[in-house]
């Protein structure tokens, strides 16, 4: 590590852990370094690295999404993706795949082993070959069957100092929190009882981050995943790490100098790392994680989904438009991981600010109307509002008429080109990409409301779909490999490539111009179920040349009206 970064991590571990006995932070350095020296890579380099470039797509799924018999989970997913989804899996995120207790994996309650039906770590490192993987750290807390919680209730280290021990008290009334359960549940262990954070359930309790050795363990999970293939890491929660009494207890200045840190400590394991910030909040609450440009690489980009599903379901485009005509402009270096569905809900804290409650209101009607679920969160006053929609993203598109199916793939197809088209990594969940509905009967069996949206596949019932010529998802992947093929080849939908948005103002359509290496590709969105007509005089250009579509190869003459038919998609380029 280079001098400069080597003192920037001091200079942080003693603001983050001034009562530690190395005072300045040297020793804790050392030791941090120490650990991720064992990883193989050079992060000399990691400064002048370009991390992404118009070729990678994020592919997130669950290590046992694809069920294989006699199979560990990860190995058939290696099958699957191998033989079907490469263009979609430059980055593989696999989501929690350490042991765990609930939660979907989230309540992780082992640093160092995997879930048995997934495999070990050898079947990691083999998905890994000829991709990245991106791999959780649920920062925020662990199960309450981790080894650190179960020394806690022991009094015995290092245990003792990572758990977080707190009671009911005034002070935390102003604790922003992303559920309705109580922040705080009684553990009994031999030493008897004692209170601990819970801030997202009773099975999840919170680390305490005041403790260096809780940073100590999470080195040595990232110099672990590092050697078998991770180079990107999703900080899950990260916004929570961090209390201090009469505050929020959310985006406290800590929890920025941690990601600091982590960022820090990745670049010591290689160049090509790349941290990912989690944060399902306000938009300026989850973009302040990339206005220093020395924290995030990429954030989520969490007002999107809402509100492109809102717009496909209401038909009207102009809260996107006016969202999308203030894009960020962000630091080097930066971006926005752009998704439509991920394992979670559809957030509505993002939307805060950017939707009026009635038309957030005949979203949440729409999407009940079509399956869906809402789940709710608890605010300081004791009040319950709606968090997030609990439905699957093929569900959503659905048509609210009559014939459910009509325009689906027409509408599912256009949310998924046009996150290609935004400034960005694109990332796709890959239920999505396979057309799954609502899994009902997984949510019947387990209760619980993600769950509409978690489903299992058989490799062989995959098959079968991918080699029906009348199935959806033979109907949507071509259409989608096509559009990969072309975003890899095209300067101007690099990811860094400015954007600027030509349909402010307008609900009918979604009209976007990017620029790069002397290249102008403009995007354009029919968002309605309804034939409309363009021309091209307004997307600037040579007047007198035509446009050629990159998706479907058709040439539009200059200075005639064309036609646009119901949620299609035009990428449009001059020679």
């Amino acid at each position: 590590m280079q001098p400069p970064r080597d003192e920037t991590l001091r200079t942080l571990l003693g603001d983050l852990y001034p009562n530690d006995s190395s005072g300045d932070g040297k020793e804790l350095s050392s030791q941090l370094l120490q650990i991720l020296s064992q990883s193989s890579g050079d992060g000399d380099m990691a400064e002048h690295i370009d991390r992404w470039d118009g070729g990678d797509v994020v592919l997130i799924t669950y290590a046992d999404t694809i069920g294989e018999q006699g199979f560990p989970g990860l190995q058939a997913l290696k099958t699957f993706v191998d033989r079907h989804l490469q263009p979609f899996a430059a980055v593989i995120h696999v989501l929690p795949f350490l042991q765990s207790t609930s939660d979907g994996g989230f309540a992780v309650a082992s640093h160092t082993t995997l879930e048995q039906r997934f495999g070990d770590w050898r079947d990691l490192a083999a998905l890994a070959q000829g991709r990245r993987l991106m791999a959780d750290l649920v920062l925020n807390h662990v199960s309450a069957s981790h080894p650190w919680v179960q020394q806690f209730m022991r009094d015995e280290q290092p245990g003792r100092s990572c758990v977080l021990e707190a009671a009911p008290d005034p002070c935390w009334a102003d604790v922003v929190r992303p559920r309705s359960s109580n922040l705080f549940t009684q553990l009994r262990g031999p030493v008897g009882a004692r209170q601990v954070w819970t801030t997202f359930g009773p099975d999840q309790v919170d680390l305490n981050w005041r403790s260096a050795e809780v940073l100590l363990g999470f080195a040595r999970l990232m110099q672990r995943m590092a050697r078998h293939g991770v180079r990107w890491i999703r900080l899950d929660a990260v916004g929570f790490v961090w209390k201090e009494p009469h505050t929020s207890c959310i985006h406290l200045p800590q929890a920025h100098q941690l990601v600091r840190v982590l960022r820090l400590l990745l670049d010591q394991v290689g160049p090509d790392g790349v941290v990912v910030t989690e944060t399902n909040v306000p938009e300026q609450e989850n973009l302040s994680y990339l206005r220093s440009g020395d924290e995030a690489h990429l954030a989520y980009n969490f007002p999107l989904p809402p509100l492109l599903l809102e717009a496909s379901v209401s038909g009207r485009a102009d809260l996107l438009n006016a969202w999308l005509s203030r894009w960020p402009a962000l630091p080097p270096q930066t971006g926005l991981l752009n998704f439509t569905a991920c394992h979670d809900g559809i957030g509505l804290r993002p939307l805060e600010g950017l939707m009026p409650q009635k038309r957030l209101l005949q979203l949440l009607i729409g999407c009940e109307q079509r399956g869906g679920l809402v789940s709710h969160r608890m605010l300081s006053s004791g009040d319950e509002v709606p968090y997030e929609i609990n439905i699957s993203w093929w569900s959503a598109m659905a048509d609210g008429g009559i014939d459910p199916t009509y325009l689906q793939r027409e509408r599912f197809l256009l949310t998924q080109l046009l996150i290609l088209a935004l400034p960005g990594v694109p990332a796709f969940y890959l239920p999505a990409l396979l057309a799954a509905p609502n899994d009902l009967t997984r949510f019947r069996r387990t209760g619980h409301r993600r769950d509409l949206n978690r489903p299992q596949f058989t490799a062989q019932a995959l098959e079968r779909r991918l080699a029906d010529p009348d199935s959806d998802v033979s109907a949507l992947l071509p259409a989608l490999r096509r559009a990969l093929a072309e975003r890899a080849v095209h300067p101007a939908l690099h990811p860094d490539a400015p954007m600027t948005v030509l349909s402010e103002g307008r609900s009918d359509c979604v009209i976007l111009r990017r620029s790069r290496g002397g290249e102008t590709l403009v995007a354009v969105h029919n968002i309605t179920a309804a034939r409309l007509s363009f021309r091209l005089s307004g997307l600037g250009g040579d007047l007198n040349q035509p446009w050629a579509d990159c998706l479907s190869g058709h040439v539009f003459e200059p200075h005639q009206s064309h036609s646009l038919e119901p949620y299609a998609v035009r990428w449009l380029v001059q020679p």
